[in-house]
């Protein structure tokens, strides 16, 4: 029964956040949701009460793949395979669960700037931003590592980066872009 419960929290999920990325955050109702998803209010009130909850538990979960993705890069010695290692993670956390959720920020902006979810995921992005770069790099190559990862990140936002590719084609561009930027010279 918890796998059927954690599974309708994850649908809910990501119904909202293509309902709030097409619509609005704000325009979006739960009825909305509710709708997309076929069920009824109650049932989606069980697992959400308030689309800051939805948009909250998903932050979260990102928050949480981040911090560990974080610690375990930081873990790792300052080698040319495990930078690449830690691009391919980025863009496995990202294209794997979280496109969405970027997707939805973009268009969102306001309230990302406005909420505590949103305060998070900047957090959350900040600390991946920065870590490539390594203390004792020059300015030109703190700012290539960290270009690095943004570029990993921009390739996950199909708004952002449309060349006409799928989203694997996009990622794939995305971290042979960001793969140049960290090669030693």
């Amino acid at each position: 029964m918890a796998g059927r419960r954690t599974d309708t929290r994850e649908r809910i999920q990501q119904v909202a956040l293509e309902l709030f990325a097409e619509r609005g955050y704000d325009k979006t109702t739960l009825q909305e949701v509710a709708e997309r998803l076929d069920i009824t209010r109650p049932a989606l009130y069980y697992h959400f009460r308030t689309k800051e909850a939805i948009l909250t538990s998903v932050v979260d979960r990102l928050g949480e793949s981040i911090e560990e993705l974080v610690a375990w890069a930081k873990q790792q010695p300052a080698t040319a395979e495990a930078r690449l290692e830690i691009l391919r993670r980025i863009a496995g956390l990202l294209e794997d669960q979280w496109r969405p959720l970027f997707r939805f920020a973009q268009v969102n902006q306001g309230i990302m700037r406005q909420s505590a979810a949103g305060e998070r995921l900047q957090t959350g992005v900040l600390s991946m931003l920065s870590l490539l770069a390594t203390p004792d790099a020059g300015p030109v190559k703190q700012f290539e590592a960290r270009l690095a990862v943004f570029a990993v990140i921009v390739g996950n936002v199909p708004s952002l980066f449309d060349l006409g590719l799928a989203d694997s084609e996009r990622t794939a561009v995305a971290l042979e872009v960001a793969t140049k930027l960290i090669a030693d010279d």
